[in-house]
């Protein structure tokens, strides 16, 4: 069975660009983007299905993702934060948590690939945003 992406991140052992973490859960930004500052909220323990989190960490990672809301949407000039849950891509239980600026941009959003360059760029802006949320 290969190694899970998303756990080879928490343990630090695969080229990221993490933006925040606490005890629980880690933020990273997405490898293909919808949008510049799309982000990737995970719980550090390994959990192949969203629902089959725990009521406690479930209600956690949500607590989690509204305090980065505000900074995630001050940081990237966004009108609104979109948030998916997806979860065939990496069987890792994830929310993506998307910077928006109009609507329709969370149901036909073009993912592309982005230099390394613009994600540290991204990355360095996020973490200054965060730096404060516990």
């Amino acid at each position: 069975m290969p190694a899970c992406k998303f756990c080879e991140i928490v343990k630090k052992k695969t080229k990221d660009y993490i933006v925040w973490e606490n005890k629980k859960f880690i933020a990273f930004l997405d490898a293909h983007p919808a949008k510049s500052g799309h982000c990737l909220l995970i719980p550090k323990k390994h959990i192949d299905y969203f629902f089959d989190m725990e009521n406690d960490l479930y209600f956690d990672l949500f607590r989690t993702a509204k305090k980065l809301e505000r900074p995630l949407r001050e940081a990237m000039h966004a009108k609104r934060i979109g948030i998916s849950v997806v979860g065939f891509s990496v069987l890792h239980a994830h929310l993506h948590m998307i910077p928006l600026t109009g609507s329709n941009q969370m149901f036909n959003p073009i993912h592309h690939k982005t230099a390394p360059e613009k994600m540290r760029k991204v990355q360095n802006r996020l973490a200054s945003y965060f730096k404060t949320v516990r």
